[in-house]
């Protein structure tokens, strides 16, 4: 089961808040939150507020043992942007804009362990010739090298 939580109207701008999502996703949440904790960038502490936010959700409202989830989603999405003027030269103005982010985190369990539990056969396609020709190819050239490795030594 994948539980989400969303923190919104963060006043970070979301290419900033990407960068540090995009260092926890996929991660187990043990782990996930030990990164978050040492990251020296700002946007980490709501992510780490948004992962625990998950998290209790899927133990009060679901009753789910945490211990083998991951972060199977993460992703931010651009909230409003609040438009302010700043004086310029020859009595002009230019606009700043600062940007706010929303920021979705879903945990869930392994997909080890979901693929066990439906424990469906999957059939691997057959390699063609060609592609097994290349193949002993690549390895022929790995063996000479090695050799040639072994011999200059």
């Amino acid at each position: 089961m994948q539980v989400k939580a969303k923190a919104k109207y963060i006043r970070i701008a979301p290419r900033k808040v990407r960068l540090v999502v995009d260092l926890v996703r996929g991660l187990p949440v043990k782990q996930a939150q030990h990164q978050l904790m040492f990251s020296q960038k700002r946007a980490a502490q709501p992510v780490l507020k948004a992962l625990n936010s998950a998290v209790a959700n899927a133990e009060n409202n679901f009753g789910l043992n945490t211990q083998e989830f991951i972060i199977t989603e993460a992703f931010v999405d651009e909230g409003p942007t609040l438009k302010r003027y700043m004086p310029r030269a020859f009595g002009r103005a230019s606009t700043l804009r600062k940007r706010s982010s929303h920021i979705t985190i879903v945990v869930g369990e392994r997909a080890e362990t979901a693929s066990q539990s439906s424990k469906k056969e999957v059939k691997l396609p057959k390699k063609s010739v060609v592609a097994k020709k290349e193949e002993q190819a690549v390895e022929k050239k790995v063996a000479k090298k090695t050799t040639k490795k072994a011999e200059s030594k």
